[in-house]
């Protein structure tokens, strides 16, 4: 990747928020949730541009559609605060790597539960898995992670992040 590159996709992404804060009136867009730009690749002659957006508070496939059809809106002052002669042309993906990311930590937080019951009441790591599982169900977390589905919860995250097909 070339230093402009990285420049305009940086700049890109600051413009982009900046401007579905301020500009953008879709209610689609603008509903009761958030939406904020994570990432932007651009193609090596930088005439596309990726913007990856995660959505939270409503519903990802309306926010993009929104998006879509404000794209053409975007791409014009997106391209004059960077001082683009010919701005790249926008396409919006959502990205769900914050869900993934509090997926996993909720799978963290039990496993140092159960580490936690192993270590001071000395229980078998069995039994540990089990009082993980309670303490976490009875304080509203991650109730369904147990220690025979640990393993393949994390394997289906990891592969989720990597893009890989089951």
């Amino acid at each position: 990747m070339s230093a402009r590159q990285s420049r305009v996709e940086d700049g890109l992404r600051a413009a982009l928020s900046t401007l579905i804060e301020r500009e953008v009136r879709d209610p689609r867009v603008k509903g009761k949730g958030l939406v904020g730009i994570t990432r932007v690749e651009c193609n090596a002659d930088l005439s596309v541009a990726r913007v990856y957006v995660s959505v939270f508070g409503q519903d990802p496939d309306k926010a993009i559609a929104g998006l879509v059809a404000a794209a053409g809106f975007l791409r014009g002052p997106a391209g004059r605060q960077l001082n683009l002669s010919r701005p790249p042309e926008l396409r919006f993906f959502h990205d769900d790597s914050a869900k993934i990311a509090l997926e996993l930590r909720e799978i963290v937080r039990a496993d140092e539960a159960r580490a936690q019951a192993v270590e001071t009441i000395g229980l078998a790591p069995a039994a540990a898995a089990a009082a993980a599982a309670a303490a976490a169900a009875g304080a509203g977390g991650a109730g369904d992670v147990k220690d025979d589905g640990l393993i393949e919860r994390l394997e289906d995250l990891l592969d989720d992040v990597r893009g890989d097909d089951p």
